[in-house]
């Protein structure tokens, strides 16, 4: 039976020690340069309808290291962008590929399409959710902190898809989150009552960044403004702008705190310079992460193949 990646609710516990333990076995791989090809003669398509740099790369470059072909697709190169419906392409696209990626606008669309499709799907980002993201961050900080149980995890500005990404984790795996967004620019509700009613004790959401930065493992931003939001760019400056990781954010945290942005960053908005380059970011390792972790979902849900 096909398994997909739509949301962090489509993986048990035991997922993620699985997807977790094999990045950390294919990025050892990598780095010594060792061939492992368990996707040769494979085909990943990757559905795109919002522009990206990291998600392209890492899926491609992972699929190919993999030793399968990834083909990118537009929204505009294919039919769907012309009227043809979402169960048709999915159902069409079956029977030519062994994986989908989708980097979409909706939820609600990927959802249906993978419940047309024959063959795994994995969200690549929609508005709502970036599993993929998180799932990279969680392995980076297995990495800087050995593990990420009982840590307390502060994300500081709009309550966007990592947002909502990072509920729905907290709801799932023993970690504190502590949320400090504006009002008016909270994670989705409903995701927030799903994830409180598992894990209500974990989840907290303050409108003082500094409150939610007190005693954190680890601090965490994104842009005030996404993909789609551009005409809402100045109200956002001026609602956001006490909603910046900076050095008296910084100093709130654990000394041995470490920073995590998922990119790309508007520098001196959500975060500075001097925290974004300085000693306790990981912003860069944390890029990097989604290559190997990526690797790991694509070999288990494409490959079925996770013992060497």
């Amino acid at each position: 039976m096909k398994k997909d990646l739509l949301t962090l609710y489509d993986l048990q516990v035991k997922d993620f020690g699985l997807i977790f333990s094999r990045t950390h076995t294919l990025k050892k791989m990598q780095k010594a340069g060792t061939s492992y090809t368990p996707l040769k003669g494979k085909t990943l398509g990757m559905i795109f309808y919002k522009s990206s740099t990291r998600t392209r790369l890492s899926f491609e470059v992972g699929f190919h290291q993999l030793g399968g072909l990834a083909i990118f697709l537009s929204n505009r190169d294919i039919q769907l962008g012309r009227g043809e419906t979402i169960a048709d392409t999915a159902k069409i696209m079956s029977r030519y590929l062994d994986g989908i990626m989708i980097r979409t606008f909706s939820q609600e669309s990927i959802e249906e399409f993978a419940g047309a499709a024959q063959v795994p799907v994995i969200n690549g980002l929609t508005d709502l959710l970036h599993p993929c993201q998180i799932l990279g961050d969680l392995f980076t900080i297995i990495e800087k902190k050995s593990d990420y149980k009982g840590l307390k995890i502060a994300y500081i500005g709009d309550g966007n898809n990592i947002a909502n990404t990072w509920v729905t984790a907290a709801a799932i795996l023993p970690f504190e989150l502590a949320l400090a967004c504006p009002q008016g620019y909270d994670p989705d509700p409903a995701i927030m009552g799903k994830a409180r009613e598992k894990g209500a004790a974990r989840i907290n959401l303050y409108r003082d960044p500094f409150e939610a930065a007190e005693n954190a493992d680890v601090l965490y931003t994104d842009v005030w403004t996404s993909m789609g939001q551009e005409k809402e760019k100045e109200a956002r400056a001026e609602a956001f702008k006490k909603y910046q990781i900076n050095s008296d954010v910084l100093a709130r945290a654990r000394n041995d705190a470490i920073v995590m942005h998922c990119l790309p960053a508007h520098r001196e908005e959500e975060i500075t310079s001097e925290v974004m380059d300085g000693p306790q970011s990981v912003v860069f390792d944390q890029a990097e992460n989604r290559l190997h972790v990526q690797k790991a979902v694509m070999e288990i849900l494409i490959g079925g193949g996770t013992e060497k």
